[in-house]
C-alpha cells in the first residue's frame, strides 16, 4: 500500500466506496474522495478495512504539494474514472 493507491473501503459507514489514499502510518492509511472526505481532513482508516482495488494510482506529488480545494476536484474525476473502469472489468 502507498500513497496515490485506489482503495475500496471493506468496513465502516464507507464500505463500498472507493477512496484515494492521501497518507499513510504503520496499522492506518488517511483516505479521501474529494467530496464528503476532502484531502485537507482524510479519514482514518485501518489497513485490514481497506483494499487496493486499481493498478492506476493518483500522483502523490499532486497530493503531497496540494494547496487548494482544486485537488479535491482532481481526486473526484479520477475516481469517477477509476469506478467506471472497475464496473466494466466486474461485468
Amino acid at each position: 500500500m502507498k500513497v496515490g493507491n485506489v482503495v475500496l473501503a471493506t468496513a465502516g459507514k464507507e464500505k463500498g466506496k472507493i477512496f484515494v489514499v492521501v497518507k499513510l502510518d504503520e496499522k492506518s492509511a488517511f483516505i479521501a474522495d474529494g467530496k464528503k472526505i476532502s484531502v485537507f481532513k482524510p479519514k482514518k482508516k485501518n489497513l485490514k478495512h481497506i483494499q487496493k482495488v486499481s493498478k492506476c494510482e493518483f500522483s502523490e506529488s499532486l497530493i503531497t504539494e496540494a494547496k487548494d480545494v482544486k485537488i479535491n476536484a482532481e481526486i473526484r474525476k479520477f475516481l469517477k474514472n477509476e469506478k467506471e473502469k472497475i464496473c466494466q472489468e466486474k461485468m
